[in-house]
């Protein structure tokens, strides 16, 4: 099954109704190269589609991301929902695949989220604080970005990484304006960086608040969009 048309689905195991996912649209889709210390090592395609109207409107994120590394190859498969308007986490699943297989799942309870590890040794449960704004960032994962197009420089953004099961608060900085490579084009790119001390995190988003690149250094980390979208 393809990624898009896997996306009914994903509504429905995510509790989503049917009415709202046959009122779905996609908001972007695509895929990106990435490179772990310079060198390729492997690729994020993805779709982010807008379910539902009004106040049960949502915005599902999916991708698939293969990893290649010296151990093997690693699948990893989120699945992310978000509430409208501020794009705060609803639920989210992940399935990681290959070297160190896992699954997690998350979901908003009341003042916190209540998540769930499973992996070979066994079985986790573990609470974090569901603080007002909360954004997820997975570990590795580009397109996750697109949740922050929004965010304001000099705003403070609680985000939460389950794999790495750490939460953290990052302060956005002032946009500026520069033109990147796309693909085979050059394109007018607004650059923003998302910080916590030595925890730097660089994004380019379009016009459009697509993701086109993320750069995370003290990670050796490049994502770069290779498709060009419109």
């Amino acid at each position: 099954m393809s990624l898009r048309n896997a996306i009914l689905s994903s509504v429905l195991l995510l509790g989503g109704a049917a009415p709202a996912a046959a009122q779905s649209v996609v908001v972007d889709e695509g895929t990106f190269a990435l490179r772990l210390n310079g060198v390729p090592a492997g690729t994020e395609t993805f779709t982010i589609r807008r379910a539902g109207i009004g106040g049960e409107a949502t915005v599902i994120a999916q991708a698939v991301i293969h990893l290649d590394g010296d151990g093997g190859t690693t699948e990893l498969r989120p699945l992310l929902r978000t509430l409208l308007p501020g794009g705060d986490v609803s639920d989210y699943q992940l399935k990681v695949s290959g070297v160190e297989a896992s699954e997690l799942s998350l979901r908003l309870d009341g003042p916190r989220y209540a998540a769930r590890f499973r992996t070979e040794r066994g079985e986790e449960e573990r609470e974090f604080l569901a603080r007002p704004g909360t954004h997820l960032l997975e570990a590795g994962v580009a397109h996750q970005y697109y949740f922050l197009k929004d965010v304001d420089g000099g705003v403070r953004v609680p985000i939460l990484e389950p794999r790495n099961r750490a939460q953290a608060m990052l302060v956005a900085s002032a946009p500026t304006q520069e033109e990147i490579r796309v693909g085979t084009v050059r394109v007018s790119a607004r650059r923003m960086t998302f910080s916590a001390g030595d925890d730097v995190r660089t994004v380019w988003f379009d016009a459009q608040g697509r993701v086109l690149r993320v750069e995370i250094p003290a990670l050796g980390y490049l994502a770069q969009r290779s498709d060009l979208v419109g």
